[in-house]
């Protein structure tokens, strides 16, 4: 008999942008439990993301940012014979979010100098320019898993 699905809970979206991406992108960037610092941080940047590319709705750039850097295929690690295997596997829509936001995130991190909003509008905006570190992680992770399309059949 199967197991009973386990239920996610419900995002409740932000109150300044009304989305659940920017919901979630904030308690990815929230450290030590630190909400509001997070908040402030997001939200200094989507407010240097308005001024720097004269958009009226930096949501869209974000949102541009987010499917630009969202992979498509990724390789999982697979033993058979005795052999480990870089297997190509295709990325669920949940993951791909994930991904797409903590590269983001830790390209702005590893930035040195400047204040954590400005480091996370300029990651935003060149993801959404496709340029910058998470795109050269997505392009890295896309030639692996071409790479490795021989492995293919080794996924079931």
């Amino acid at each position: 008999m199967r197991r009973k699905l386990k239920t996610k809970p419900k995002i409740e979206p932000d109150y300044l942008y009304e989305s659940e991406r920017v919901t979630k992108f904030v308690n990815y960037v929230m450290e030590e439990g630190k909400k509001n610092t997070a908040r402030k941080v997001v939200y200094q940047a989507l407010d240097l993301i308005k001024e720097k590319t004269k958009n009226a709705n930096p949501l869209e750039v974000f949102e541009t940012a987010l499917k630009n850097t969202g992979p498509l295929m990724e390789v999982r690690s697979r033993r058979v014979g005795g052999a480990n295997y870089q297997v190509p596997r295709e990325v669920r829509p949940e993951r791909r979010q994930f991904l797409s936001m903590k590269w983001i995130i830790n390209a702005a991190r590893n930035k040195k100098g400047k204040a954590m909003h400005e480091k996370l509008a300029e990651e935003i905006i060149a993801a959404s320019n496709n340029e910058g570190e998470a795109i050269k992680k997505r392009e890295t992770m896309h030639k692996m898993a071409e790479a490795n399309k021989a492995f293919a059949h080794f996924a079931w």
